[in-house]
């Protein structure tokens, strides 16, 4: 005979998650958490109502003790990262002072539906449960998790078309030419009635003078420990300038009237990840947008200096007017400055080769100092002013034929129409072959041949393109030494550090009495 079985039910005699007995009177300790995305005027009356409207509803429940309001004013919700009043209430949850988070709805919590959920559980394995108002949604309740995930996928939907949509706006703005820059930790300019740019004087002086310093020969570090030793503030307001912080006021289009726009762009809507705009999407460069600050042929000749500099063989050193610009006849190398008796009253900064005792065959040229590169300077300038408007003429009549580019562009255009033309063929063959079944021994061909024909075209192209640069680059490096020419008075009888930074491209010493001037235009004269 079958034996039959009693079950007795025990009842469970404490909570699930909190383990404290059922028949404990105990004050659940409840926080309310409020949040509004931006920090615009019309958002700060929900903000303030929220923070109200949780403290009164939480101290208004007899089973509740008020813990606090924990609040992020003008922060997304799309990460925690940097919601620190978020992450401080999630902090203080797991170390047992709060029983309860009471908030308005899921999108305030999180729009991004891994964090919600996996802060949630954390906080579910710690016995804290949240109560989302808007959805009647409670933690702990069996079908909770069910309906966070459908809300937090909802609201980062929500997100994204947000995201979307914001872009686009701001992408039109572009397209029509708005130019806008942050204003809080941009030198030089202040925002107009209109959100224009509008020239700061005290700003642009400092603008100006950084690059007036880097013509003059100063390295990027030279520059930013000039400014931070004056006491002058970054663009950002603070003490100490950087290399990158000088490099990026010389190189912003901004400071010569014009403006580039989309320089970069979001990548993800939930991450806020930037990329630097290399051709993903359009770009849009405005002319003439609003007042310089540096004139436009300075900025453009400040650029092929940093072209210069970046892409020198040799390393470009700044400490001095003469750094980088006196050559080894022997070696090639540059001269470097040296001090001779430095402890004595004979002190002297000379100029020698810096690789002068390198190697097994040492340079025999000579030490040179200040003044006689000063001296060597005038003797070649002053025989360069015998010819002055001789030389400014030829330079003129030279200039349209010296530097032509016309066969060079006609060739790479016509190359770069023959390249679309391939590459539409790559993409139709491909698209091609996902449509019918092609014999794809023949289709792997086909492909090949195209994607070799393009990487050639690719590379003559960048040949090209190459090639114009640097003969466009030679043409204004010719101009400007021309208008520097017609600058400098007829003959000098004093060192002029304009003259030598506009006229000089470098001098090369071969003995005492052989030192030669190249100027910017070609001409080589012996001191």
């Amino acid at each position: 005979m079958e034996q039959q079985k009693k079950v007795t039910t025990i009842p469970a005699s404490r909570t699930r998650f909190s383990s404290t007995p059922i028949t404990e009177k105990k004050k659940r300790k409840v926080a309310g958490y409020a949040r509004v995305s931006t920090d615009h005027d019309d958002q700060f009356t929900s903000y303030e109502a929220q923070i109200d409207y949780y403290t009164n509803y939480i101290k208004g429940r007899d089973d509740w003790e008020f813990v606090n309001v924990y609040t992020d004013e003008g922060i997304s919700g799309t990460g925690i990262k940097k919601r620190i009043g978020f992450q401080n209430m999630i902090e203080d949850a797991l170390a047992g002072k709060i029983d309860l988070i009471v908030t308005k709805s899921v999108s305030r919590f999180a729009r991004n539906t891994v964090d919600s959920l996996t802060t949630i559980r954390k906080l579910k394995e710690n016995g804290v449960e949240c109560y989302f108002e808007k959805e009647n949604i409670w933690t702990f309740d069996g079908k909770g998790e069910l309906l966070i995930t459908i809300m937090s996928s909802l609201a980062q939907e929500e997100s994204r078309s947000i995201s979307e949509n914001c872009t686009w706006g701001q992408r039109k703005r572009f397209a029509d030419g708005k130019v806008t820059v942050p204003f809080h930790r941009f030198l030089g300019y202040d925002r107009g009635p209109n959100g224009e740019l509008i020239v700061n004087p005290e700003e642009a002086e400092t603008v100006r003078r950084i690059y007036r310093l880097f013509l003059q020969g100063l390295t990027y570090n030279g520059i930013a420990k000039q400014l931070t030793n004056d006491g002058i503030k970054t663009p950002g307001g603070k003490d100490h300038w950087s290399i990158s912080t000088v490099k990026s006021i010389l190189g912003n289009e901004k400071y010569k009237g014009d403006a580039l726009l989309q320089k970069s762009y979001t990548v993800d809507y939930l991450t806020k990840k930037t990329k630097v705009n290399e051709g993903e999407i359009p770009q849009y460069y405005v002319e003439g947008d609003h007042e310089a600050i540096i004139a436009p042929e300075t900025f453009d000749l400040v650029q092929r200096e940093m072209k210069k500099r970046g892409n020198g063989i040799m390393y470009h050193s700044g400490v001095h007017v003469f750094s980088s610009k006196i050559r080894c006849g022997q070696c090639g190398s540059f001269y470097g400055s040296k001090v001779w008796h430095s402890n004595s009253k004979y002190r002297k900064t000379i100029w020698r080769c810096n690789h002068k005792y390198d190697g097994c065959k040492k340079c025999t040229t000579p030490a040179i100092d200040d003044s006689e590169v000063k001296t060597a300077f005038l003797s070649a300038v002053n025989k360069l002013l015998e010819t002055k408007a001789e030389v400014i003429a030829n330079g003129k009549e030279m200039l349209p034929f010296l530097f032509k580019t016309d066969e060079l562009e006609a060739e790479r255009d016509r190359l770069l129409d023959e390249a679309q033309m391939v590459a539409d063929a790559v993409q139709q063959n491909i698209v091609e072959n996902a449509r019918t079944a092609l014999d794809q021994n023949a289709y792997k061909k086909h492909y090949d041949d195209l994607a070799d024909r393009y990487d050639k075209l690719k590379t003559r192209i960048e040949e090209l393109t190459a090639k114009i640069e640097e003969t466009q680059s030679r043409k204004a490096g010719y101009e400007d030494f021309l208008k520097a020419f017609e600058n400098t008075p007829e003959s000098l009888t004093e060192f002029s550090l304009d003259a030598f930074n506009g006229l000089v491209d470098h001098l090369t010493i071969y003995a005492n009495d052989d030192i030669r001037f190249t100027f910017r235009n070609g001409q080589e004269i012996k001191a």
